[in-house]
C-alpha cells in the first residue's frame, strides 16, 4: 500500500521544483529515486519533451534502477529512428491518447511492440505511457498541443498496482508544472541567445532592458561583407539567394562563434562580430579575432571549392580595437543590443577600402602590431568621418 503522505513529499519537493529553473534531466533522475524510495516500484522510466531551439527538437531523460539518468538531444535535421518509429510513446502521441498500457507478464502479456517484447525477455511485468499537456504555444504543434509524455516501468511480480498507478497519475501532473516552468526559462533563455547573442542575451536576462541602458567595454570589432551581393542576389532571385545568404553566414559569423567571440547584428549581408577585451589582455581578444578570421578564409575556400552551382563567393573583413559603447538602441518599445562607437564605424570604413586595396583583411595598426610577422602595411588612408589618416595592414596567409 502506497503511503500517501510520503507522496506528498514528493509533491512538495516538485513544487519547490517548478519555482526555480531546475535541470530536467537531474529534476527527473531525482523524481525516480523518490519514488522508488517511497515504494512506488518503478524500474525504468524515459521522459520525452519538444523544446525551442534552433539546433535541437526534442529531448529525453532516461532512467534506469541502479544505472541513473541518460541526457539525449535530437536536432531537426536528424531522421526518426525506426525504435522510435514503432514504439508505444510514439504510437500514444499520434493516437492522441492520455494513457497506454501493457501487461508483460503471464498468459495476458500484450507484446504487440518490439520494445514491450524486449521489456519483457528482460524481467519487465507492466510498462505505461502517460502523457501530459499544457498550454505552452511557443513550442506547440500546429494543433497547439504540446506538454511531457513519460513511460514507466516495473520488474514487480504482477506489476503496477491500482494505487500505484493512481500515484504515479498525481505525480507526473505535478512533475509537468515543474517541466512547464523549466521549458518557460530554457525558451526565453534560446530566444534571447539565438536572436541577441549569448553575451548580449544574458545582460537583456539580467535586467538591462530600459532605453539607453549599456556599458563602456574595450573590444576588438569583427566587421565582414559580401562582395557583389547585388548582382548575385539578381542572379539567384530570392529564394536561392536566401539559401545562399545562410551558407555565406555560417562561413563568415560562424568563425566568430566557433572563436569565443559574440555576433551582435547581421546587417544586410554583413555581419558585426566583438571580441571583448576582459581586463586588459587585448592579446588574447586579438589572437581569437585573428583565429576567427583564418578560419573564414578556409571557410571560403572550401564553399568555392565545392561542386556547387552557387556563386564565387567573396568577402571583406576588417578588424579595429578600441572602446565602444555596448548596449540597448533603437526606441522605447522596439530596442536592439548592439555596439556603437567610432571603433565600429572604423571597421565598416575599412572594409569598404578592402576592395581599393585588393587586400581581403585590413587590420588596425594595434592589431597589427601583434599580428607579428602576418601585418603587412598597406598605407595611411582617410577613413570617413576620422580627422587624420589611419596606418592599415593586411593579414597575409597562414
Amino acid at each position: 500500500m502506497i503511503d500517501m503522505s510520503e507522496i506528498d513529499r514528493v509533491e512538495d519537493w516538485l513544487i519547490g521544483q517548478a519555482l526555480h529553473s531546475p535541470d530536467m534531466p537531474k529534476m527527473f533522475g531525482e523524481l525516480c529515486e523518490k519514488l522508488a524510495e517511497c515504494e512506488v516500484p518503478i524500474s525504468r522510466a524515459l521522459l520525452a519533451w519538444a523544446t525551442l531551439h534552433p539546433l535541437i527538437e526534442a529531448e529525453t531523460a532516461f532512467w534506469e534502477a541502479q544505472v541513473g539518468i541518460e541526457h539525449q538531444q535530437f536536432t531537426h535535421t536528424e531522421e526518426e529512428q525506426e525504435d522510435w518509429l514503432k514504439s508505444p510513446m510514439r504510437s500514444a502521441l499520434m493516437e492522441r491518447k492520455d494513457f497506454l498500457r501493457r501487461r508483460l507478464e503471464g498468459g495476458n502479456a500484450e507484446l504487440d511492440y518490439q520494445l514491450c517484447v524486449e521489456l519483457s525477455a528482460k524481467g519487465y511485468t507492466d510498462y505505461m505511457v502517460i502523457t501530459t499537456g499544457f498550454d505552452m504555444p511557443a513550442i506547440s504543434d500546429m494543433k497547439g498541443n504540446t506538454g511531457i509524455i513519460v513511460s514507466w516501468a516495473t520488474q514487480k511480480a504482477g506489476g503496477f498496482s491500482d494505487d500505484e498507478v493512481a500515484a504515479i497519475h498525481y505525480i507526473q501532473k505535478r512533475l509537468a508544472l515543474a517541466a512547464r516552468a523549466n521549458l518557460e526559462a530554457q525558451v526565453t533563455q534560446t530566444i534571447a541567445e539565438t536572436y541577441l547573442g549569448q553575451w548580449a542575451g544574458s545582460r537583456v536576462l539580467n535586467g538591462q532592458i530600459r532605453h539607453g541602458d549599456g556599458q563602456t567595454i574595450n573590444a576588438v570589432i569583427f566587421y565582414c561583407d559580401m562582395r557583389n551581393s547585388t548582382c548575385i542576389a539578381e542572379d539567384l532571385g530570392p529564394e536561392r539567394y536566401l539559401k545562399f545568404l545562410n551558407t555565406y553566414f555560417e562561413a563568415t559569423g560562424g568563425p566568430v562563434l566557433a572563436h569565443g567571440g559574440e555576433i551582435l547584428d547581421f546587417i544586410g549581408d554583413a555581419v558585426l562580430g566583438v571580441f571583448p577585451i576582459a581586463g586588459k589582455d587585448l592579446g588574447t581578444a586579438v589572437e581569437r579575432a585573428l583565429a576567427a578570421a583564418d578560419e573564414l578564409r578556409e571557410r571560403i575556400a572550401a564553399l568555392n571549392g565545392s561542386e556547387s552551382n552557387d556563386p564565387h563567393l567573396t568577402v571583406g573583413l576588417a578588424l579595429s580595437v578600441g572602446e565602444v559603447m555596448f548596449g540597448n538602441i533603437g526606441v522605447a518599445n522596439r530596442l536592439t543590443f548592439s555596439v556603437i562607437g567610432q571603433t565600429v564605424h572604423a571597421a565598416a570604413r575599412m572594409e569598404t577600402l578592402t576592395k581599393k586595396v585588393h587586400r581581403d583583411i585590413l587590420m588596425t595598426a594595434e592589431i597589427a602590431a601583434l599580428a607579428s610577422h602576418r601585418a603587412e602595411p598597406v598605407g595611411a588612408f582617410a577613413l570617413d568621418g576620422f580627422a587624420v589618416e589611419r596606418p592599415l595592414f593586411a593579414l597575409s596567409t597562414r
